[in-house]
């Protein structure tokens, strides 16, 4: 129903899957390193950030300064706005950050991609790819790699949530039956209502009665969105 990358992030079930699926996505793009930072704001100048990368441990080592997000242009751009970032040497050039840029290129970081979803109740999901090679010249294939992060982000973003926040700050989860999780999850993998029916011993009106049942618990229009919905909470896999 969902392209591989993005249904498995969505179904990982801790924080190394996490890792691993972002990873694979970011090569899967031609891509190096990739980092996922999921930002909680307790208050006006207390947030918390839980950060799922693969930065080379003497990059780290290397950049360390607890003021350099707030230098670094990439950054502020994620801080105050949702619109993708394409970043090269230029970018920092223009803010006078040169001497950033070469410190991070001798790690590989030379350009890359990032984004920021900002949600409600001060929660803020950044998403990022890098590499040492230019971006694609053609601007169809550079859009495709745009959109492609975009919606990998959006799938990231809902595990990371379910992943590395505090119970009490997770969404509450609808109660779905036993019967009608099976149905959904038959629903997944392409099962018309007669096939649930039929795998599950039941009518063919009861099949669909459980799945519309469900629906109307997580408040979805139809059976596709029901799906993804109950991916993202974890309620099937």
């Amino acid at each position: 129903m969902l392209p591989g990358g993005y249904s498995a992030v969505m179904q990982a079930q801790s924080r190394d899957e996490f890792r691993d699926e972002i990873v694979r996505f970011a090569h899967g793009l031609g891509f190096d390193t990739v980092s996922a930072i999921t930002v909680v704001d307790h208050g006006l100048s207390n947030s918390e950030f839980i950060a799922v990368d693969n930065t080379p441990q003497a990059y780290l080592e290397a950049s360390w300064d607890r003021d350099s997000g707030k230098r670094d242009p990439v950054m502020q751009h994620c801080r105050r706005q949702s619109v993708p970032i394409i970043w090269n040497q230029g970018t920092y050039a223009e803010q006078g950050m040169g001497d950033m840029w070469e410190q991070m290129a001798r790690f590989g970081y030379h350009t890359g991609i990032a984004l920021a979803l900002h949600l409600p109740e001060g929660r803020h999901f950044q998403f990022g790819v890098d590499r040492d090679q230019p971006l694609p010249d053609d601007p169809r294939e550079l859009q495709r790699l745009v959109a492609d992060l975009q919606l990998f982000a959006v799938h990231a973003q809902d595990a990371a949530l379910r992943l590395f926040l505090p119970a009490s700050l997770q969404p509450e989860r609808p109660a779905l039956t036993p019967r009608e999780l099976e149905a959904l999850r038959w629903t997944m993998e392409g099962k018309t209502a007669w096939e649930v029916g039929t795998i599950l011993g039941i009518s063919e009106r009861t099949a669909v009665l459980h799945v519309n049942n469900a629906m109307h618990k997580l408040g979805c229009v139809n059976k596709h969105q029901a799906v993804l919905k109950a991916l993202r909470l974890g309620l099937i896999h």
